[in-house]
């Protein structure tokens, strides 16, 4: 019986709701576009996580399966199974890691210890809310099997011996607790603190700091207490056989492997050698980084050794490996590692705090040599493997991605079905870049196989951090490595002093931070916004080159709005002044800043934030510096933060823009195009009332106003003020300004002398002829051609119209609701909508959203009434080619703008053929339309314009230009140096049969609309959210179709069909409560996502049933079977006089029947979900029957194995039995009695 489905119900009934309230009646063209995604095709889950464990707390290590499990403060576990070699392309030879696997107590209290069950694919782990628990490690998704709460006691300390089903569980009240750990209940045997010490002993010992058994006799059992007291205790007869007494606190102790002594670390940085049978005084003591007195007196105290392990050798000297002990006077010496073999002593500096560290051993039985090969350091940051095996000690290179974090993490971009060929490209430079001196062997954590996936497209994530570094990481599957590290901050001078302070003095840390990313797959062009008003733009290429001069543009962005005078000398509501208020600083590159000034009294003009380098920059294979792009200051003020940032490898154009404006630039020809304020690009259809304002006042800047505030905040924000600023983000009726003056139509009436259009052109044009004097005559030039262009009508511009025009892609659909518009002469189509727009596409995935600190973005309650109208930010481009009129018939190149207050600015691209003609020719620019949105609706996020065709199928991609080497030889063909934009494939029919054969997808924060082109019909919309608003919005291609992403503040992610925006998916999932979860968070093809989970973790989520459904079988398996090691041969000798271990039966000691109940109180079991049940209830479908079988098959082969082997060691023992009786039968036959 098919099973009923609730959702899929109420999604229908909200469809047909939807559609109903938008519809617009009478319209019925769109009804042939079938739409193919369904809410079937979508399912939210988490798939990996990357990075290293945020604020570790405790480890231990399997070292038959060879498998880490490391745990941390928050409850989370991190499994480190496997490791494999991939060959890519036949020439690139790469290792790759496996599948991180990520396990988390619902609790969430701190892991303090952990305990494998060794080669049974189980693991003991204990919290400090005192509880235990038992996880299954033979399935994919590690389960809880058993849970133990203590209720009275708080658990310290934890052993479980090899081979034993019996965990002891020390407590800090000194008491020792034995759990059975295949059950999880308590046994009756309780070994109590007062009769562990002596009778005579007037104090409490303290907690439970360590236990461990005899490795040659399991009946002794050896128990430290904090306060410096160690018993062994013997548990057959139950009572202690020595005590051994010390001055100082223990923090740790461990055993010989041959059971006759043992050694403790304490607190005054002392390690203390113990004969087991001699508790008078320590045999041996041993200050390690203490200084010795000559006069035979006790050395000077140290820090306390946290830890100390002790591991023999069979050829040489045993191993003390420790962890502090330094002197007090090594005042600012970074934490150590010290490793004690034989007579000498080596220091290994670390770059964080230790938190554990495990010697790595061959065999897992403590009664034997230990021959330790490695040590695995868990440092606060960082996880270092050392290579004890080779001299000087080096360290093992890292398979795993734990260097997300080196420098934090700004920004983020996901890249799903990249090309094939870039992901070996980017390995290729990086493997140039590897660090010198790693250990030549193989890294030893090596256990577990590797999952078999059905995905196989190339996935790419890029991260920016905070010292201006860019890492490229392979995503592909489910796996993470490292590709590429790109420094950004070598294009700029390095302050080799204290006193030599970038120029902008406001800069205390992180001037070089990345900010927003802007990449192009196809072409390898990649663009770097940084937090000091700086873009620069990188190519790839495969060779090395040294750049003698770095080519330079300095860009002049200002946004003021100055006081007017009517011709009666009165004031008037303030227009723009178009280039008054925005110039470019010489359009031709420069090598260095030369145009930096001051005035007489000391204010900084024309000067750049940092100061790019002028020295020759040797730039290795992978990207290159192609241009530097720099904001100056502008009277005293320093460049406002970019919040956006766009670039089109085919058109060879790179657009910026922030609170002040937005300019576009030619980074082929190196010269700035267009350069104006926001308003400005309105002319004098600005659709917004704006206040009056004075001229600025010069003024010293202050932090706050700056782009460069630092990132020492970026991750600080309390969750009190989230929640403040998330409420003056949904307060739409704050401020003194009414709803009719925020946002009025670009026709409605007004008494300003200056509302004309025939009144603004001629100011306007005396304006532009006024500032121009100041400048050069390039810059006179280029304004005269941009003045000219914007006030040339539609009809007047036939250079637009003849050029090669192409049409681009998704499928039309149903006309919901046509609103209002009204055309003014000489400027087009002004379109209403109810939605300021967050997210523009005209085809494909365009990131590039508001990048400020403030959680409260425009509408903040801080902001003033005068700011709220007068400050408008670009929030977002689209580089597309699309119809930009009503009356175009075909489309043109035209990069799409959005707007903090809600507009979508259509700018057209008048471009030169390719070749020589786009080298000597200048791009014309030119504002065409402006798209008003509705008022309090918020700022655009994303946009997209998918052409009628292709709705159903495929996502147009924007044009772009395929990658070609920049420094090739002279010598080869010139046909391969030209440009080329990729032609983009339209349905041949769609442009003679659809009238209206383009979508633009808008989304703001709280609405989605999809607008009809060329009509610029507003054929649907969607109120994504009320009491929110949308942080990051995408148009993803999925396998079945298109579809809007949308991931809200209150935690929901929503998927959308197009185009008629019916809900498929709304999952309340992640509630938003850090600033580094809406930095990071980006969407990608084929239903893939991410954010930055913690300051060290990515975590990766897909919300498609595909790969959800595929997701078990791309899982890596964490337990293998594999044979235990042959236990030590006992000898001859040992075994005729009883030298060699001694076993326990722990079951007739610990068990029910002899040692009883424990009390009911004490603990309390909680079964788990784990196991064999557990997967039952989660896996479902072919591939959970198939994983069940598959654990079932293996557990089954194990068993008959072990069972074969002990079958035939018992044949060989009875054969050796029969040979001896014989041979004694023979050898007595003959004798007498009295001869025996």
């Amino acid at each position: 019986m098919k099973k009923f489905n609730i959702r899929k119900v109420l999604d229908g009934l909200t469809a047909v709701s939807s559609s109903s309230s938008s519809a617009q009646p009478g319209n019925r063209e769109n009804d042939l576009i079938q739409e193919t995604l369904q809410s079937e095709h979508f399912q939210l889950c988490k798939t990996v996580r990357h990075g290293f464990p945020y604020q570790p707390s405790s480890m231990a290590f399997d070292p038959v399966q060879k498998i880490l499990a490391i745990g941390t403060q928050n409850g989370a576990l991190r499994l480190y199974p496997f490791h494999l070699s991939i060959l890519m392309n036949m020439d690139v030879s790469f290792g790759r890691p496996g599948v991180e696997c990520y396990c988390q107590h619902d609790s969430g209290a701190a892991v303090i210890q952990l305990q494998f069950l060794i080669n049974e694919g189980a693991l003991v782990s204990a919290l400090a809310d005192d509880s235990i628990h038992l996880w299954n490690l033979r399935q994919k998704r590690p389960a809880i099997l058993h849970s133990l709460k203590f209720n009275r006691e708080r658990i310290t300390f934890c052993h479980l011996p090899f081979q034993s089903k019996w965990l002891y569980v020390g407590t800090e009240r000194g008491n020792i607790h034995i759990v059975n750990v295949e059950c999880f209940t308590l046994s009756g045997y309780v070994i109590m603190w007062n009769k562990a010490i002596e009778l005579s002993s007037k104090s409490h010992p303290g907690p439970v700091v360590h236990i461990s058994d005899n490795p040659m006799d399991e009946g002794k059992l050896i128990i430290g207490f904090e306060s410096g007291t160690v018993v062994l205790w013997d548990l057959k007869s139950k009572k202690a056989d020595y005590r051994y007494t010390y001055d100082e606190a223990i923090h740790s102790v461990d055993w010989h492997h041959e059971g006759k002594q043992f050694l403790c670390s304490h607190s005054d940085g002392t390690l203390t050698i113990w004969n087991v049978k001699s508790p008078a005084k320590p045999a041996q003591i041993i200050t390690p980084h203490g200084k010795q007195p000559k006069d035979g007196k006790k050395p000077e105290p140290c820090k306390p050794i946290l830890k100390v392990e002790y591991k023999t050798t069979r050829a040489g000297d045993p191993f003390m490996i420790l962890s502090g002990g330094l002197s007090y006077d090594t005042v600012g010496r970074r934490p150590c590692l010290t490793v004690m073999h034989g007579k000498s002593t080596a220091v290994l500096e670390m770059d964080y705090p230790i938190v554990d560290f495990l010697t790595l051993c061959e065999t897992p039985y403590p009664n034997d040599f230990q021959e330790p090969y490695a040590v695995v350091v868990l440092l606060e940051k960082d996880l270092v493997v050392i290579d004890l095996a080779q001299n000087g000690y080096p360290i093992f290179e890292n398979p795993y991605p734990l260097s997300i974090h080196e420098s934090p993490v700004t920004c983020c971009e996901y890249f799903a079905d990249c090309p094939v060929d870039l992901i070996p490209a980017l390995y290729s430079a990086g493997s140039r870049q590897k660090r010198q001196g790693y250990s030549k062997k193989e890294w030893p954590i090596s256990g577990g196989n590797w999952g078999l996936g059905t995905q196989s497209y190339p996935e790419i994530i890029i991260t920016g951090h905070a010292d201006g570094s860019i890492k490229f990481w392979d995503a592909s599957a489910i796996t993470l490595q490292v590709l590429y590290k790109l420094k950004t901050a070598k294009v700029f001078e390095k302050a080799r002093n204290k006193d030599d302070k970038p120029n902008t003095d406001i800069v205390d840390e992180d001037p070089f931070a990345i900010q927003i990313l802007s990449w192009c797959p196809e072409s390898r062009i990649l663009c770097v916004a940084g937090v000091s008003a700086h873009v620069i733009i990188y190519r790839f290429s495969k060779q090395e080159v040294t750049t003698e001069v770095l080519q330079l543009l300095e860009v002049r962005l200002q946004y003021e709005l100055n006081d007017m005078e009517s011709p009666d000398g009165d004031q008037t509501p303030a227009t723009p002044t178009p280039g008054a208020s925005s110039n470019s600083q010489p359009s031709a590159p420069q090598s260095h800043p030369s145009t930096s000034s001051s005035s007489s009294d000391g204010i900084r003009d024309n000067v750049p934030c940092l100061k790019v380098r002028s020295t020759p920059l040797k730039q290795s294979a992978g990207y290159q510096v192609e241009l530097v792009i720099q904001l100056v200051w502008v009277s005293g003020e320093p460049p406002q933060q970019i919040t956006s940032l766009g670039v089109n490898s085919s058109y060879g154009l790179v657009v910026f823009g922030n609170s002040n404006g937005l300019a576009i630039v030619d980074y082929i020809q190196k010269t700035v195009l267009l350069n104006l304020g926001t308003i400005e690009l309105y002319g004098s259809n600005d659709p917004y009332q704006r206040q009056p304002r004075s001229p600025r006042k010069t003024r010293q800047p202050s932090g706050g106003a700056s782009c460069m505030c630092g990132l020492s905040n970026l991750y600080s924000e309390s969750v009190k003020k989230l929640r403040a600023s998330y409420l003056s983000l949904c307060d739409i009726n704050e401020g003194s300004t009414t709803s009719e003056d925020r946002c009025k139509s670009p026709t409605a009436g007004s008494a300003s002398a200056c509302n004309s259009e025939d009144h603004k052109l001629p100011k306007f044009k005396e304006k532009v002829k006024t500032k121009s004097r100041m400048f050069s005559k390039m810059v006179v030039n280029d304004l005269a051609k941009m003045s000219r262009k914007l006030s040339l009508p539609t009809e007047l511009k036939p250079d637009l119209d003849k050029r090669e025009r192409r049409h681009r892609g998704l499928v039309k659909k149903q006309c919901n609701s046509v609103e209002e518009q009204t055309e003014t002469p000489e400027r087009g189509v002004f379109h209403r909508m109810f939605s300021a727009p967050l997210f523009i596409s005209m085809a494909s995935l365009s990131h590039s959203d508001i990048r400020d600190n403030s959680f409260s973005r425009s509408r903040s309650s801080s902001v003033t009434s005068i700011d709220k109208e007068s400050r408008e930010a670009i929030t977002c481009f689209y580089f597309c080619e699309t119809y930009t009129r009503k009356t175009d018939s075909s489309t043109a190149p035209s990069l799409w703008v959005g707007t903090s207050l809600g507009t979508v600015l259509v700018i057209v691209l008048n471009l030169p053929p390719a070749g020589e003609q786009r080298l000597l020719q200048p791009v014309i620019v030119s504002p065409s339309v402006s798209f008003v949105c509705d008022k309090y609706c918020g700022e655009i996020e994303r946009y997209a314009v998918p052409s009628t065709s292709k709705f159903a199928d495929i996502v147009c991609p924007s044009a772009y230009e395929a990658w070609r080497e920049p420094n090739a030889p002279d010598d080869k063909d010139e046909k391969d140096k030209l440009r080329k934009r990729r032609p983009v494939s339209v349905s041949p029919s769609s442009s003679q049969e659809i009238s209206e054969n383009q979508y633009a997808v808008i989304c703001s924060e709280k609405q989605a609309k999809v607008i009809a082109l060329p009509s610029q019909n507003c054929i649907y919309k969607h109120n994504i959210t009320e009491t929110s608003f949308v942080l990051r919005a995408d148009v993803v291609q999925m396998s079945n179709g298109i579809c809007l992403a949308c991931f809200c503040a209150n935690g929901h992610i929503m998927t959308l069909s197009l185009p008629s925006l019916r809900p498929l998916l709304d999952v309340n999932y992640l509630p938003l409560t850090d600033m580094r979860i809406a930095r990071t968070f980006c969407f990608t093809n084929n239903g893939q996502a991410l954010y930055l989970v913690s300051p060290t973790e990515i975590q990766r989520i897909t919300y498609s049933q595909d790969t959800c459904e595929n997701l078990q079988e791309m899982l890596g398996e964490l337990f293998t079977p594999v044979e235990t090691p042959e236990a030590p041969n006992r000898g001859f000798f040992k075994g005729l006089f009883g030298g060699g271990a001694q076993s326990l039966d722990r079951e007739e000691l610990f068990g029910e029947s002899v040692a009883g109940k424990a009390s009911r109180s004490l603990a309390q079991h909680i079964p788990g979900p784990g196991g064999i049940e557990g997967m039952k209830g989660a896996a479902s479908g072919v591939v959970g029957e198939l994983a069940r079988a598959r654990i079932a098959l293996d557990e089954r082969g194990q068993k008959l194995g072990e069972l074969e082997e002990r079958t035939a060691a018992m044949m060989a023992s009875a054969d050796s039995f029969s040979k001896h009786a014989h041979d004694m039968m023979l050898k007595c036959k003959d004798k007498k009695w009295y001869q025996f």
